[in-house]
């Protein structure tokens, strides 16, 4: 099975390039099934058709769902945060403010992994194409497991202890049923191993693939830079880079001029942001992209002959490896590079490299902004920065 996921700022067209990538693959005789996870759904709307909550089948091959979120809840989380909120309730906290207390950071983007898993463990698509929320959101789905273990392991550990004092003295006084048993907590265990293995699939680059997909404005490629280095800190692949919404050639309106004049400036930036990564280029349609012929009108154009499953990128442009406390080691392989050919420019928040008459800009994220560079190798064609306390 291969998962596609495409994420990028707000409003750059990921819905309809999810669409048509979905669609893409189904006409290719893959099973398919494309799932919005953002809250503000418009999946159904961009492939025209009423979709919901579960699976439903749109088209030959072709699947579509819009995750309904308090479902996962209350299925994986409902009985032990209901334990939680009486807690919290009976030593005097307001039952409000302890029913938010006791929401788990980041659940209700989390239930969009739980049906990642149940796809990849029945084995029924050869294919699921994810239209993900804007790229804040997202790294926030995709750094759930890290921090909802930490919150299990300390607050979930200790409310677990807690009923073993008190389901004792519930049954005594007939509430012996309002404490959650030991399934109730099972449950809860097997949200957080499920959260585990979600990351495990999505961080394999022979399963998974992150497509980055911009519009040719400068705001929006700086956001997706950003995004790029944090998925790179995680590990997660990024295969692609998708520019949406291009002026075509053929648009020879006085008006469009200086537009058309920026967006290839933007391209020619891309290139320098993204390195290696390949570049898939969709036109400013005439019209809105909504129904399948539209979509598929999109597909032809983004893929060519080209089968959008496959994996497009093997490698990374750069990755960043935690080495301790305040301890970071940047590695940028630059192939074919020496180090005659090699300047380096450092601003608090972002890197430029020059090699030979190329340029290539890293976005660092935030937690080297204020380490040093304390040491520059350029070992086995790549290059080694080592950001530490100065």
């Amino acid at each position: 099975m291969r998962i596609i996921v495409h994420t990028g700022k707000g409003g750059v067209g990921k819905t309809s390039i999810s669409a048509a990538t979905a669609l893409r693959c189904a006409e290719m005789g893959l099973k398919t099934i494309v799932i919005s996870t953002d809250t503000a759904h418009s999946l159904g709307d961009s492939l025209d058709k009423a979709i919901g909550p579960e699976p439903i089948e749109i088209h030959p091959n072709l699947w579509a769902q819009e995750v309904d979120t308090r479902y996962s809840m209350d299925k994986y989380w409902g009985r032990i945060q209901n334990f939680l909120t009486r807690l919290l309730s009976k030593g005097g906290t307001g039952e409000i403010v302890a029913e938010e207390v006791t929401i788990l950071p980041g659940l209700e983007e989390g239930a969009h992994l739980l049906w990642i898993n149940q796809y990849v463990e029945s084995g029924q698509y050869d294919v699921l194409v994810v239209d993900a929320a804007p790229t804040a959101e997202t790294l926030r789905l995709l750094s759930l497991p890290d921090v909802s273990r930490w919150w299990f392991e300390r607050v979930i550990g200790l409310a677990q202890g807690a009923t073993k004092i008190l389901r004792p003295l519930g049954h005594l006084i007939g509430k012996g049923s309002a404490i959650p048993d030991d399934s109730a907590w099972a449950d809860a265990r097997l949200l957080f191993d499920t959260l585990d293995k979600v990351r495990d699939l999505l961080t394999d680059p022979e399963m998974s693939s992150i497509r980055l997909v911009v519009n040719p404005e400068k705001m929006v490629i700086k956001e997706t830079q950003r995004t790029y280095t944090y998925l790179n800190l995680y590990g997660y692949a990024v295969d692609s880079i998708i520019c949406n919404r291009i002026i075509p050639d053929e648009v020879t309106d006085p008006y469009f001029a200086m537009w058309k004049a920026d967006q290839q400036q933007n391209i020619a930036y891309i290139d320098e942001a993204f390195g290696s990564l390949p570049l898939l280029r969709a036109p400013l349609f005439g019209r809105e992209m909504g129904g399948l012929d539209s979509l598929r009108q999109l597909g032809n154009t983004l893929y060519a002959e080209h089968n959008p499953a496959v994996k497009l990128f093997d490698g990374k442009t750069h990755r960043i490896e935690q080495l301790g406390k305040d301890s970071y080691v940047l590695n940028v392989p630059l192939p074919f590079a020496t180090k005659k050919d090699l300047d380096i420019y450092r601003s608090r928040d972002e890197l430029t490299l020059r090699v030979g008459p190329y340029r290539r800009n890293i976005v660092l994220p935030h937690s080297l902004w204020d380490l040093e560079v304390t040491d520059a190798r350029f070992e086995q064609e790549s290059l080694n920065l080592h950001f530490a306390r100065a």
